[in-house]
């Protein structure tokens, strides 16, 4: 479950109990709120420090324990190295740090936002509370069995406050980062749900209460896309038991509500045997991961309503379920997509290109947006190539692409482009139709990303791969969740920088 700490945002005449967290610079530099409320204390800081070798370095916890002086449980003196070379991701790891090193149980914590080097800003006062927010999330609803400590170390710091020099102005930073926050969570939810909870018709379902938050919320049962022609999404679903659906979510934001949209699309497998041609046995239980691309949009959409983003985007989620059976798509079969184009499938397991063909043609041809963005757990030939650092890049346009390398740089959900090219099309041509829907081992990334390509013309587009970053995450210091939650932070600050008013 979302742990969710109350974060409060003050001034720094708060009262402390608990825990103090006071922030330093290198050597040992405090800020004025800091040495007052550690001047009862003496020396005792320094001296610990010396006995610990501790010099305020980026990142680096000093924890004393029921110090003389103060009626406090904890002191804690949180490194920011130098300050100036701080960016943004920096403060947000700098609160799940924090927020790692809380001592099971908690009640009280007070956090000075303030450095010997200046004030700190209210982005980097809104970083830190979001780090700590992610930090703290879990998903443990499953778990039956839990003691009395468990309990109380969930319950945690009831309240965290941060006192800060400008409280409006870091008052309304919280505000939009905690909005991102919720959104993260949502992806976070999304992709570590089991799949006998999440199937297609839950995550539509789940998707439309967005509608809370002001977004327009559309979905599209099997009937209404075999209308419209989808009959590659369509055969993939059509082995399951589960019905699928296409989910379209719209923030109009922009003060000109007529402003043409900007686009993001999202694979929803919400569990992928492979179909006919199986996946092996040996952890087929991560593939209910496999619509990471969809939650991403979807949390996205949550983040942008929360912090009512200025823009008018949309979102599109194609979701369906894997499965093998008598009514499976084989290959050999031909398919008829959503924009007239066929597909002979040589390997059902190459799915997800075959739900986002039809979601990416359904939403340039209906929206005609400036740009499609869309994201999926696509191959794992991108694992083989660039492991869980960076999601593959593919882009038809290239200040598209370099917009989304900056963002990638600023957030830490970091992209590295890989090519496309005439030669990779190729790979995909069909005998019998007009394309294949794998073009064999080699490359096998970029000949999906070919596939794709087919079906958006002349738009702006990037293809976002990110079966090595959306799901079975490792360990970070905004959290351990198996479900990252990855991309909702790159998109909304692509979107912040290059497509708000």
């Amino acid at each position: 479950m979302a742990i969710s700490p109350k974060l409060v945002i003050t001034d720094f005449k708060t009262s402390v109990n608990g825990i103090l967290v006071v922030l330093t610079d290198e050597d040992l530099a405090f800020g004025a709120a800091a040495k007052a409320a550690l001047k009862p204390t003496g020396d005792l800081v320094q001296r610990v420090a010396k006995i610990e070798k501790f010099k305020g370095k980026r990142n680096k916890v000093l924890d004393l324990a029921a110090p003389s002086g103060l009626k406090l449980e904890h002191v804690l003196v949180a490194g920011v190295g130098k300050a100036k070379d701080m960016k943004a991701e920096d403060w947000l790891k700098l609160g799940g740090t924090l927020m790692g090193r809380l001592p099971a149980g908690a009640r009280g914590v007070t956090i000075l936002a303030q450095l010997a080097s200046g004030k700190l800003g209210a982005e980097e006062v809104a970083q830190i509370a979001l780090g700590m927010k992610l930090r703290a999330y879990k998903f443990d609803r499953y778990k039956t069995k839990k003691k009395a400590e468990d309990e109380e170390a969930k319950a945690g710091a009831v309240e965290i406050r941060i006192g800060v020099e400008d409280v409006a102005a870091a008052k309304k930073a919280w505000a939009a980062a905690s909005g991102i926050g919720d959104g993260i969570v949502l992806a976070r939810e999304l992709v570590n749900e089991p799949p006998n909870v999440l199937f297609p018709v839950e995550f539509a379902r789940r998707a439309s209460e967005l509608k809370k938050l002001g977004v327009q919320v559309e979905v599209l049962d099997e009937p209404a896309m075999k209308k419209l022609g989808m009959g590659a999404l369509l055969a993939v679903g059509q082995g399951s038991e589960r019905d699928s659906r296409l989910v379209v979510m719209r923030w109009n934001g922009a003060k000109k509500k007529s402003e043409t949209p900007i686009a993001i699309v999202g694979k929803g497998v919400c569990f992928d045997t492979g179909g006919i041609s199986i996946k092996p046995a040996a952890s087929m239980e991560d593939m209910k991961g496999d619509m990471a691309g969809a939650a991403c949009v979807t949390g996205l959409m949550h983040a942008l309503a929360a912090r009512k983003a200025e823009a008018n985007v949309i979102g599109v989620i194609g979701i369906v379920e894997n499965m093998p059976d008598g009514n499976s798509y084989r290959p050999g079969d031909i398919l008829k997509s959503y924009s007239g184009q066929t597909i002979e499938v040589i390997n059902t397991d190459a799915e997800g290109r075959l739900v986002l063909c039809d979601a990416l043609a359904y939403t340039n041809e209906r929206f005609k947006p400036k740009l499609i963005i869309d994201l999926a757990t696509l191959t794992g030939a991108i694992l083989v190539a660039l492991g869980q650092e960076h999601a593959g890049l593919f882009s038809n346009d290239d200040k598209l692409a370099d917009r989304l390398i900056e963002a990638g740089k600023v957030t830490g959900e970091t992209v590295w482009r890989m090519p496309l090219g005439p030669a990779y099309d190729k790979m995909i041509d069909s005998k019998f139709a007009d394309m294949k829907n794998t073009g064999g081992r080699f490359a096998g990334s970029t000949t999906a990303a070919q596939f794709l390509q087919r079906y958006i013309g002349k738009t702006p587009w990037a293809h976002l791969d990110i079966a090595g970053t959306g799901m079975a995450a490792h360990n970070t210091e905004i959290g351990d969740s198996w479900g990252p939650g990855w991309g909702v932070r790159l998109l909304n600050e692509f979107i912040a920088a290059h497509h708000e008013d």
